[in-house]
């Protein structure tokens, strides 16, 4: 083989090889970058963390705003990609975003198919319930007895849990998650168990007749956090953004405007 021959094969070799550093070294990150846009999966039906209004279809709520605010950092449009908790793993297996905020809770099944960001709240599931029946619910062993109505959400960890603890009680799913509070009220279930800071603002929003039962000690432990598909520039952007918003009073202010 002569010289010049190997000399064309190692400026081939050399340029598919400059070729397929320069895709390795694309991530994620530069992707969104690239594209001007930062896909954000949301449920729409999670108060105070997201929720969508039907007529406007615009979303509003504690992780809109923080997604938002994540959106301005990168230097970004953000598109929001309605999804639901029953097929959230679907979506997010089939690319249909580039995060999943509004109140998502951490997993280890989901940490299988992703990245979570740091930690933004801690959490539990913990029951609400009419005011007046807030004695009779205090522990697990209250709750499961016969006769006793428990009404969840589908497809989400609120139903996981009540179907992992939940033996002689009555379960009923609701399909709408932004109603399923007036059925307790109006007495067409007795409670519902589901994540402490729930609880807080839905007896905020229902005063006197929906009460929050000690949210401070739920049954369980859970944190909330972004699910980010598997790239760790972008990982490493979020958990940043969030430590520096944490620190300078940003995710504070946005934090009071929902929950206080």
């Amino acid at each position: 083989m002569s010289v010049r021959i190997l000399a064309v094969l190692a400026a081939i070799s050399l340029t598919n090889l400059s070729a397929h550093a320069q895709q390795a070294s694309t991530s994620r990150l530069d992707e969104i970058i690239k594209r001007g846009t930062l896909r954000v999966g949301m449920t729409g039906d999670y108060k105070p963390f997201t929720y969508l209004d039907k007529t406007t279809q615009q979303f509003s709520g504690f992780d809109v705003d923080m997604a938002e605010a994540l959106g301005k950092a990168l230097g970004v449009k953000v598109e929001f990609v309605p999804t639901a908790w029953p097929k959230l793993m679907k979506d997010f297996e089939a690319d249909q975003f580039d995060i999943a905020m509004g109140g998502v809770s951490v997993t280890l099944d989901r940490q299988k198919k992703g990245y979570f960001s740091m930690p933004i709240m801690r959490e539990g599931k913990t029951p609400i319930a009419r005011c007046a029946d807030v004695g009779k619910y205090q522990s697990i062993a209250d709750i499961d007895k016969k006769g006793t109505r428990v009404i969840v959400n589908p497809g989400g960890t609120n139903e996981r849990f009540a179907r992992a603890n939940i033996k002689d009680a009555d379960i009923t799913v609701f399909p709408d998650n932004t109603e399923i509070f007036h059925e307790i009220a109006k007495g067409n279930a007795d409670l519902m168990m589901t994540d402490a800071s729930e609880t807080r603002y839905q007896q905020k929003q229902n005063s006197g007749v929906l009460c929050a039962v000690h949210p401070d000690k739920p049954f369980d432990f859970s944190e909330k956090a972004y699910w980010l598909q598997r790239d760790m520039a972008l990982k490493a952007f979020v958990d940043q953004w969030l430590h520096i918003s944490m620190e300078d009073g940003s995710y504070k202010k946005i934090y009071a405007a929902w929950f206080d």
